[in-house]
């Protein structure tokens, strides 16, 4: 694929992702702190990581950047951590794993990534652990079903954007 195309498509789901945590503010959004759960918010990022690491980095950004402006720093600081997961992804997607391996296998980095983020926010480790840890991987596994079902409709409608995987 055209380094072009790729830097659109990532352009816009940056722009998903900066703007879902924005338009699904208190409507699609469960905000229990430190933990909380907005649909979608990770459909970008993990969409991205079907393209390149490179551009799954910058959805991750734009993610961060989406939280930073509605939920402020602490939420932030967690969905900076989609950098780091959806990089990881787009590694493993370029080794051949399937879009459900993927998502499956960068669960628990993301659920623990944003468990051990909280902590120096002076919250608990049981808190960070049960609150942030597993409800984030069960977020992320929600989004995980919205993400795959996507790719695969994209994909049988012929849009082409996922990364050469060599």
């Amino acid at each position: 694929m055209a380094k072009t195309k790729q830097l659109v498509i990532g352009g816009l789901l940056t722009a998903f992702a900066i703007m879902i945590p924005l338009a699904f503010a208190g409507w699609l959004q469960i905000y229990i702190p430190p933990f909380s759960a907005t649909l979608g918010t990770h459909v970008p990022s993990m969409l991205a990581m079907f393209i390149s690491p490179g551009i799954a980095a910058i959805v991750g950004v734009g993610s961060t950047l989406g939280f930073l402006i509605t939920l402020g720093p602490i939420v932030a600081a967690r969905a900076f951590i989609h950098i780091i997961w959806a990089v990881t992804g787009a590694y493993l997607w370029r080794k051949g794993y399937s879009p459900w391996q993927v998502i499956l296998a960068v669960a628990p980095i993301h659920g623990l990534g944003e468990a051990l983020v909280v902590l120096p926010f002076g919250f608990d480790l049981t808190t960070a652990v049960v609150s942030v840890g597993i409800g984030t991987i069960l977020h992320h596994l929600l989004d995980g079903v919205i993400a795959v079902s996507l790719y695969s409709a994209l994909s049988k409608a012929g849009v082409k954007f996922v990364i050469d995987r060599r």
